[in-house]
């Protein structure tokens, strides 16, 4: 990107002043990404610009060929639709040796299976697609209304980001007719609402349930700063999560909730509209990280609460989420470095453990995508 358009950009004061040019120079850099990643599964980019390459049953798989379907969709240029075609047989491939496939095959699946058969008809797609979904219903512990998450011992364990991937469970009802993904989609909703969501719009992250009884033990700190916190990506999930089960569903207590998150987000952001990584993380946020993730999801979320809403109100949510990516477009893009193979910085993925901060994070990419194609009219939905 020029000199002269960056400076253009930064001295926008809407985001809709400069989405074609964003989006023309994100193509771009979309095309750079193909070559410069290859057959890469891309999660994180450190200090040196490089994505790493993670094993295929890593939760994260998914995002880099949601990336080149939505262009696909969005351009009709056939060199992104054959760089995404293989990523869902590399996931079945991977299903049948060991592996580590839990909670988040919608992650996975949805943004190559899914998609891939939304879009093309295949009928592998759709097959697969329908694979991940009886696996994700096959983790519901009835007694506790709740979608196990991970493996080995914590079989009594359910996290919040379990919300985005609901959208696989609605998506199968509506392929096969059977109302059981449905059912088991809004009870797990119903957990989330009624036990993830605090009265202020705050999310816990995981939650401890007695897997034979169901009844919950306990809230753990998880990815934020501890078990009462306010871990943003967290609330991300949960706000763009219910937004989609609304979308499915049409229950209104699912969009009051996503709403009730949303305000929360937007009531903790910075002067920037960019979140920090956890908004109760210490007593002044000034010397915490921020999560562009987090912000990026949050804006793809919001933008669906105002398509859902009148004008009025929705367009409070569509403002912000403009703002937030304005912000992220501004400040924290990688424009003026073709090297780079990532599209944002200033990631945050799990900092108590000290793992990932201050990095690009491939899901991060994949929601700026996500919300840029929302807001030029991108009518597809994967999640």
């Amino acid at each position: 990107m020029s000199v002269n358009q960056m400076a253009t950009w930064s001295g926008a004061q809407k985001f809709d002043e400069i989405m074609p040019q964003v989006w023309e120079a994100l193509q771009v850099k979309v095309d750079r990404m193909i070559a410069q990643l290859g057959d890469k599964s891309p999660h994180v980019a450190k200090e040196d610009g490089v994505y790493d390459d993670m094993r295929i049953d890593w939760w994260t798989s998914g995002f880099w060929p949601g990336i080149l379907w939505i262009l696909y969709d969005m351009t009709g240029k056939e060199h992104y639709k054959e760089a995404a075609w293989r990523w869902d047989e590399k996931l079945e491939q991977a299903s049948v040796r060991n592996n580590n496939f839990h909670h988040d095959v919608g992650f996975q699946y949805l943004p190559t299976a899914v998609i891939k058969h939304k879009l093309t008809g295949d009928s592998d797609g759709l097959r697969r697609g329908l694979q991940a979904a009886n696996f994700l219903a096959g983790r519901f512990n009835l007694a506790g209304s709740f979608l196990r998450a991970w493996n080995q011992d914590k079989i009594g364990w359910s996290i919040v980001d379990s919300t985005m991937n609901l959208s696989i469970l609605f998506w199968a009802a509506e392929m096969t007719g059977d109302p059981r993904f449905e059912q088991i989609g809004r009870a797990h909703a119903d957990t989330v609402v009624d036990k993830f969501i605090r009265e202020d719009g705050s999310v816990n992250h995981i939650l401890s349930f007695d897997p034979k009884s169901g009844e919950l033990i306990e809230s753990l700190g998880g990815q934020g700063a501890g078990p009462l916190s306010a871990w943003s990506r967290g609330a991300s999930w949960a706000l763009h999560g219910l937004a989609n089960v609304y979308r499915y569903t049409g229950e209104v207590r699912y969009l009051r909730a996503a709403q009730r998150v949303a305000n929360y987000f937007l009531a903790c952001l910075p002067e920037d509209h960019v979140a920090h990584w956890d908004f109760r993380a210490a007593e002044s946020l000034d010397d915490e990280p921020r999560d562009t993730s987090a912000a990026t999801c949050a804006a793809s979320g919001l933008i669906e609460l105002a398509e859902f809403l009148p004008a009025v109100e929705g367009n409070v949510y569509r403002r912000a989420a403009e703002r937030m990516l304005l912000s992220l477009t501004q400040k924290y893009g990688t424009w003026d470095q073709p090297e780079h193979q990532a599209i944002l910085l200033e990631g945050t993925g799990n900092k108590p453990a000290g793992q990932n901060v201050n990095v690009s994070l491939i899901y991060g990419d994949y929601y700026y995508v996500e919300s840029i194609a929302k807001l030029l009219g991108w009518k597809q939905r994967i999640f």
